[in-house]
């Protein structure tokens, strides 16, 4: 169902005119009365035609709206969907039209997630005592909105467990949509955000692992959660519209707000984490040890300070090793003999 534009008659004209009207059909009963004993039927049909609107009249006050600015009203009259007010003002509709808004009272966590408009409460008297009971406001929030998606646990590619939360900016562009086309467009868009990030994570490894293809090119690449966020935050914002757009709703931004391993696992990874660090470092150390091992031998040899053999080279590329890769400082011994 498509939105229609509701061409609504101004609000304050109207408000005047039933105020003036209440006001002539106080002065019709008082008039009639005063002249009922003269005339007879003419005062009586003052009377009735008075007492009529004062009992009746304030129906019409029902038609009066006040929209306020980034709200909208969707309105139907007798089950059939008759348009949408958006612009900000006071308008008078149709008093037997009905606003419709199957989110109203719905809470998700996010920011920005307060009522539609003003709620009222009132006390509705039983036979075991009074009852209260809430009558929220029908309006539809247009403004940008922030859906903070609870963090679950997916698993990746790889199989491990790992928490992801995101966040959603998101706004209703289209309120027929939104009310018409699913029962509750706030409860459909978190369904969809939590399918949307299992869809996506379970394509990525956590960290970069070699011959995983994550972006279905057939070729393996370098994606993964923690190194491509971005990348991973935007395929979850196009999974997400894909899903929404016929519920009248718009995602305007996707980003991750929380990603690590499971608590589970999340001791181990660390110390795979750390081994692989350490590796990376001592492969490091090592060849810079070797390079310089190297620059002093041919350095020796250029400059013809002394005339080393295969065994003293041995010796001297052992301890210069020890001395450049070992983790605490080197305690030098003096040789004051011969290395025979």
């Amino acid at each position: 169902m498509e939105e229609k534009a509701l061409k609504a008659k101004a609000g304050m004209p109207m408000l005047i005119l039933f105020i003036l009207l209440y006001i002539a059909a106080i002065g019709s009963v008082i008039l009639g009365a005063s002249i009922v004993d003269t005339l007879g039927t003419a005062g009586t049909v003052l009377i009735i035609a008075g007492a009529l609107w004062i009992v009746l009249g304030f129906i019409f006050f029902f038609g009066l709206k006040v929209i306020k600015p980034q709200e909208a009203l969707v309105l139907t009259l007798f089950g059939k969907y008759v348009g949408t007010i958006k612009e900000a003002g006071f308008y008078f509709v149709h008093p037997f039209s009905v606003a419709v808004n199957p989110a109203s009272k719905t809470k998700l966590g996010q920011s920005g997630d307060v009522d539609s408009g003003p709620s009222s409460k009132f006390f509705i008297s039983t036979g075991t005592g009074a009852v209260q009971t809430e009558r929220s406001n029908k309006k539809i929030s247009l403004k940008i909105m922030t859906l903070n998606n609870s963090k679950q646990k997916v698993n990746d590619v790889l199989g491990n467990p790992v928490e992801i939360g995101i966040a959603v900016m998101w706004k209703v562009v289209d309120t027929a949509k939104a009310v018409f086309n699913v029962d509750n467009f706030k409860e459909y868009l978190s369904l969809q955000c939590d399918s949307a990030v299992r869809n996506i994570v379970r394509i990525y490894p956590y960290d970069i692992v070699p011959g995983v293809d994550t972006t279905g090119d057939g070729e393996p690449d370098e994606g993964s959660l923690r190194g491509s966020s971005a990348i991973v935050a935007q395929r979850i914002l196009e999974e997400i519209q894909s899903k929404v757009k016929d519920a009248g709703i718009e995602i305007i931004e996707a980003r991750i707000t929380y990603l690590a391993y499971a608590p589970e696992i999340a001791a181990v990874m660390l110390q795979r984490q750390q081994a692989s660090a350490i590796i990376d470092a001592r492969k490091m150390i090592v060849d810079g040890a070797v390079g310089m091992v190297e620059m002093a031998l041919d350095k020796l040899n250029e400059n013809d300070i002394v005339k080393l053999d295969e065994e003293r080279k041995a010796a001297m590329v052992s301890n210069l090793l020890v001395v450049l890769c070992g983790n605490k400082d080197a305690q030098p011994i003096l040789n004051s003999g011969s290395l025979y």
